[in-house]
């Protein structure tokens, strides 16, 4: 072993804690510690040492002082729900939530609301950690990523902090998709003319953008019937996230000997493992199409905009004056105020996803958030990172219903297999809504599954479920769940067919549809997982070929009739290289593109491009068959043809030719491609006539396949897809790219000897004392 590497050394005063952090292959940290404050102070350490710069901008967004350092008019991309917002707006959002001290009382409340003690201090450890970092290297100017060396912005951290990302989070599918209708939310200036609202154009609206485009997910819970040796069960893991920011995923193992061993990754700036495995039990999340808030529409008192009406009787809203620091042009800054209001729902807001929520003299807007007052979901995270079996996550979903977005897809070692979308849901049934939709309701209801319910009427709150764990939400009871010993799945559709031989129905709409088309991802996934199970059942091998299969699956159904009509129209060429096509999107497909192209254009035609309708009684093959005699679909070849010509594309170039991530100045060729368009291994990029396909933007993220056999180790392989560390000058920046783009694997290494084998540094941290790096292995 090399000798010992001593930095710098803390002031005495520092809180005790102490971690060691154990990297192996490709600098995945195993940190080892006694306590929960120890894993919390080696997790801050290390994520540090390889993220800083992109949460420390989002430090820097929780405490609404982008405009301070970024200015007032520019703008950021959350992209963990692909919505932008400018930055005053946002620091508006950001410093009424730290006025209002909601943070501080949601800390105040006992558990299971509030966060159990092991929690609190594995916060405080992980805040202490982040900032030894900073200390080790001198602060921001000894940050090696040139994104953020120097930055006056970087800093260390307060608990308060750790506490606002973790909220911020918790909001991503609520109040997180309204920060600037919320931010900006005024009521009307007498006098100046106040757009109305249409209900056919903010519902249509509305309808496009939900549900949010951005982050999606696969994930197979495969039991003991569908797996080969007919004893354990496997799980496969693929979150489809950004590939850029702080929604990237963080891959660690933590070990506190006798109460604590997982590995698996969470969001940036999060000290517990979201998705990954135990030594029994393996689980994944997938985004939901439940609805986690609803918004209220209110009827004013006349020549009152701030009054509104509650069973006929004014309430007058209540009103905060909101301050934050602007950035000056001449670099000076200065105090800037706002008055924000809210009601007995929650905000007022006058967008949400972008689309206008006009506050006329006669009407408005405000939201109920499920997730509001959810600090149980670390609670959840915090029992599953425990849990040794499937019904132990039932029981832990259940207790807390504290997830805020995603469903839960889980395997053991028994072989069972779960599907559940348990967690904070509004308590709103069918028949409240049928009763308590406005005009825009009905609509939006009708459309997407989204009431807008009537805020004049105490009848229209949220119904008070006694299974519930808050009142107002909705009931156990009423959100799906199912056991299976051959397989569940879920990308990203509704519940409903989990697993085909067992549909679930009867739940209400707000938490998703039934009897209604599935994705061409979701269609292909169960395919493919029916047909392993069919043929010898699942090994780790088969699943990890099933995830990068890349098959194409919209051009499994439509490619022969496309080329039929191709030669029918004579144009010649690209009717070949559509014909030769592998109808997979591999690197080296040739002929990916120019089918993506047309997809991309014919999928949206009206009428449908489809030859043969849905079948509700075979979902997962219908729609089918391309409608060679629909013109927009003849005009969709030809607009692909044309596409790639004036973006200077071969129509026969290879995918990874013009698909690829720039790392070290190198173009990495990267496979997978839109799951819109059938491609269980979504890679979604966004087309630039003239120029092509950009990088990714999200997609396959943390993929792991995890099963079980006679060893007492989990069987895993894992592979991040954009590495480990987002600074250039890492040695973990494009490792694991490189992997990802030949379709290769990392070994997980669970078990406390294949670590210590498999250690290329050890660092030893302990408050008040050096920090010491060790080269190779270590025990």
């Amino acid at each position: 072993m090399a000798g010992v590497l001593a930095l710098l050394v803390l002031p005495t005063s520092a809180l005790a804690a102490r971690a060691t952090i154990r990297r192996t292959a490709h600098g995945i940290p195993h940190i080892e510690a006694k306590n929960f404050r120890g894993i919390g102070y080696g997790y801050g350490y290390a994520f540090a040492q390889d993220d800083i710069c992109p949460i420390a901008q989002d430090y820097v967004t929780v405490n609404g002082q982008r405009s301070l350092y970024f200015g007032p008019d520019g703008t950021y991309e959350q992209r963990g729900n692909g919505q932008t917002f400018n930055n005053l707006n946002s620091d508006f959002f950001w410093q009424q939530i730290k006025d209002s001290r909601v943070i501080d009382k949601l800390l105040a409340r006992k558990p299971p609301f509030g966060p159990k003690p092991s929690i609190k201090q594995g916060v405080r450890g992980y805040v202490a950690g982040y900032n030894r970092y900073l200390h080790d290297v001198g602060g921001a100017s000894g940050i090696t990523d040139p994104a953020c060396k120097g930055k006056p912005w970087v800093r260390p951290i307060t608990i308060a902090d750790a506490y606002r990302r973790f909220y911020q989070l918790t909001l991503l599918a609520s109040q997180d998709v309204a920060v600037d209708g919320i931010g900006s939310a005024q009521p009307p200036t007498p006098g100046l003319p106040v757009p109305g609202l249409s209900v056919p154009k903010t519902a249509g609206g509305l309808a496009k953008r939900f549900p949010i485009e951005g982050p999606g997910s696969n994930a197979v819970a495969v039991g003991r019937a569908g797996t080969a040796d007919h004893k354990h069960g496997l799980l496969l893991g693929n979150p489809h996230f950004p590939w850029e920011d702080t929604e990237r995923f963080y891959q660690a193992h933590l070990t506190i000997p006798g109460k604590l061993d997982v590995q698996g990754a969470s969001l940036f700036g999060v000290p517990l493992v979201l998705i990954g495995h135990t030594r029994t039990m393996a689980w994944s999340h997938t985004v939901s199409t439940a609805f986690r808030f609803t918004p209220y529409q209110l009827t004013l008192v006349p020549g009152s905009p701030t009054t509104y009406l509650y069973d006929g009787r004014p309430e007058q809203m209540t009103k905060r004056t909101v301050t934050v620091l602007v950035r000056q042009p001449d670099g000076s800054s200065k105090p800037q105020s706002r008055t924000l209001y809210s009601t007995r729902f929650g905000p007022m807001l006058t967008s949400l996803v972008g689309i206008p929520l006009p506050w006329t003299p006669t009407t408005a807007f405000t939201m109920r958030d499920a997730n509001a007052d959810n600090f149980r979901v670390f609670n959840h995270f915090f029992d599953v990172d425990r849990a040794k079996t499937t019904r132990q996550v039932l029981n832990i979903l259940n207790r807390y219903q504290g997830i805020p977005w995603v469903n839960t897809i889980a395997a053991d070692r028994k072989g069972d297999a779960l599907y559940a979308d348990i967690g904070a849901v509004p308590g709103v049934s069918d028949a409240l809504a049928a009763n308590c939709n406005t005009a825009l309701g009905n609509a939006t209801f009708s459309l997407v599954g989204l009431p807008v319910l009537d805020g004049s009427r105490s009848a229209c709150e949220w119904e008070k479920d006694p299974n519930a764990i808050e009142p107002g939400l909705l009931g156990r009871e009423h959100q799906p769940h199912l056991f299976r010993s051959d397989y569940v799945t879920n990308s990203n559709d509704s519940y409903w067919l989990s697993n085909p031989h067992h549909p679930l129905t009867g739940f209400p709409r707000i938490v998703g549809d039934e009897r209604t088309p599935r994705s061409l991802r979701t269609r292909i996934g169960l395919i493919m997982t029916q047909d392993i199970v069919d043929h010898g059942g699942f090994t780790r091998q088969k699943m990890q070929n099933m995830v990068f299969s890349d098959r194409q699956y919209a051009g499994e159904l439509t490619r022969d009739s496309l080329v039929t009509m191709c030669r029918q129209m004579q144009l010649g060429a690209p009717c070949d290289i559509l014909a030769n096509w592998d109808l997979k999107e591999n690197t080296d497909s040739r002929g990916a593109l120019l089918f993506r192209r047309f997809w991309e254009r014919a999928a949206g035609a009206t009428p449908s491009p489809w030859a043969h309708a849905f079948d509700a009684n075979d979902a997962v093959h219908t729609p089918n068959t391309l409608d060679t005699s629909n013109p927009q679909v003849r005009a969709a070849l030809i607009g692909a043809i044309n596409d790639l010509n004036g973006a200077n594309i071969p129509l026969d170039a290879p995918l990874g030719q013009f698909q690829f991530v720039t790392k070290d100045g190198v173009r990495i060729p990267i496979h997978g491609g839109p799951g819109t368009d059938g491609n269980f291994n979504a890679i979604n990029v966004t087309w630039t006539d003239g120029k092509g396909y950009g990088e990714p933007e999200h997609g396959s993220s943390y993929v792991q396949v995890v099963t079980w056999g006679k060893s007492r180790c989990p069987n895993a392989r894992t592979i991040l897809t954009y590495s480990l560390s987002v600074d250039p000058n890492s040695p973990f920046y494009s490792d694991q790219t490189r992997l990802y783009s030949q379709k290769k694997w990392v070994r997980d290494l669970f078990c406390r000897r294949d670590v210590l084998r498999g250690t290329k540094s050890t660092t030893f941290i302990r408050s008040a004392h050096r920090t010491r790096v060790r080269r190779g292995s270590s025990g």
